[in-house]
C-alpha cells in the first residue's frame, strides 16, 4: 500500500532534507511539495494525499490554519515538523500523529513513519474527524488507539528494550535530542525529543510545566506560588520541579480547577 504524501515547508532546504529521507521508503509516494499554507490547502484538495508532513509555521497560512481550512472527511495524516517546540499541546489537539523537530534527523523520521504506517494499517479509512470524535467520545479508549503501547514506554538500553509502565514514571526531563525518564530513583535515557514525548503521552496524565520538563500529574503532591505567576511542583518523592509563567495554564490540569 502506498502512501500518498505532501511535503509542506517554506524553506527549500527542509524540504530536501524531507525528501531525501523519504525517498528512502518505497511506500511513500511523493505526490508534491509546497512552499505555503495556501497551497498545501489546493494541494490537500486536489491530491487527497493520505499524509502530510507539515511545517507550522509558513506564509500566508500556518500548518494549524491549513488544518482548519480541509473539511474533516478529506483531513489526511499529520506530522508536524518544526524548529519549535512549545506547539506540541496544539498539535495534539488537532490529532497529529507525531512532532518534529528541525533538523530532522533519519531515527526520529523513520519513528514517525512507523507511526503512520501502523495508524493506516490499524484503520485505512481513520481521518482526524474520527479520531476527534473517538476521544469526545472515549478518551480512555483514544489513548490506547492514537498511540502505539499506550501504557508502556519502550526504553533501549544496553542491547535490550525494557518496557516501563507510564503510571511508574514520575516526570520527564528534556536534554537535547533526549530525554531522561524518572522512575522512582531510576533514570532511563531515551531518544526523543520533549515535544515529541508531551504529544505521545497527552492522553495519559503528563503535563508540560516548563520547557524542559514534564510531569505525571498522579505524582504531584502539592503547588506553592511563587513569585511573577510561577510554581514549585512538588512531587511525592519530595522532588521540586519549576512551572514557569509560560505554562500557568498547566495549573488547572494539574490541581483539576482554576486556582
Amino acid at each position: 500500500m502506498k502512501i500518498r504524501t505532501v511535503i509542506a515547508d517554506d524553506e527549500e532546504l527542509a524540504r530536501r532534507g524531507l525528501r531525501a529521507l523519504s525517498q528512502r521508503y518505497d511506500v511513500l509516494q511523493l505526490v508534491c511539495e509546497c512552499c505555503n499554507g495556501r497551497e498545501t490547502v489546493d494541494a490537500i484538495h486536489r491530491y487527497r494525499p493520505d499524509l502530510v508532513f507539515l511545517d507550522v509555521q509558513m506564509p500566508g497560512k500556518t500548518g494549524f490554519d491549513v488544518i482548519a481550512a480541509i473539511a474533516h472527511a478529506e483531513r489526511p495524516h499529520v506530522v508536524f515538523v518544526t524548529a519549535y517546540d512549545n506547539f506540541a499541546l496544539r498539535a495534539f489537539e488537532v490529532h497529529a500523529l507525531d512532532y518534529l523537530l528541525k533538523p530532522v534527523n533519519e531515527e526520529r523520521f523513520d519513528a514517525a513513519v512507523a507511526r503512520v504506517r501502523e495508524a493506516m494499517s490499524r484503520a485505512p479509512a481513520d481521518t482526524i474527524a474520527q479520531r476527534g470524535q473517538q476521544v469526545a467520545a472515549d478518551p480512555q479508549t483514544a489513548s490506547s488507539s492514537m498511540a502505539p503501547a499506550a501504557d508502556r514506554l519502550p526504553i533501549k538500553a544496553n542491547g535490550r528494550i525494557i518496557p516501563i509502565r507510564l503510571a511508574d514514571i514520575d516526570w520527564i526531563e528534556a536534554d537535547r535530542d533526549y530525554v531522561s525518564i524518572h522512575v522512582g530513583g531510576k533514570v532511563w535515557l531515551m531518544r526523543e525529543t520533549i515535544a515529541a514525548i508531551e504529544l505521545r503521552l497527552a492522553l495519559s496524565g503528563f503535563v508540560r510545566i516548563h520547557r524542559s520538563a514534564l510531569v505525571n500529574a498522579e505524582r504531584v503532591k502539592e503547588l506553592r506560588p511563587r513569585d511573577k505567576g510561577e510554581y514549585t511542583v512538588v512531587l511525592n518523592d519530595g522532588t521540586e520541579l519549576k512551572l514557569t509563567r509560560n505554562y500557568r495554564a498547566s495549573v488547572e490540569r494539574l490541581v483539576g480547577a482554576n486556582p
